[in-house]
């Protein structure tokens, strides 16, 4: 660990719970904005009541539902 630190106290005499706090805040700022959790997705009974989710046309609903 020969190299410079990337953060250095200029003034003052920070506490360790702000040093901490600090560190968090520039650990949260340097992570790529991309990184949501994936979006759940919705169930059959839930699609089942959604328009967009039926067949467009009548004699596609009496075919079965593909999986």
């Amino acid at each position: 660990m020969d190299k410079d630190p990337l953060v250095r106290v200029v003034r003052g005499n920070p506490s360790p719970d702000e040093v901490a706090a600090l560190v968090i805040a520039l650990v949260t700022r340097s992570a790529p904005a991309d990184t949501r959790p994936p979006q759940p997705t919705a169930s059959t009974w839930v699609r089942s009541a959604r328009p967009a989710a039926r067949r467009p046309s009548w004699r596609a609903s009496g075919l079965p539902v593909p999986r």
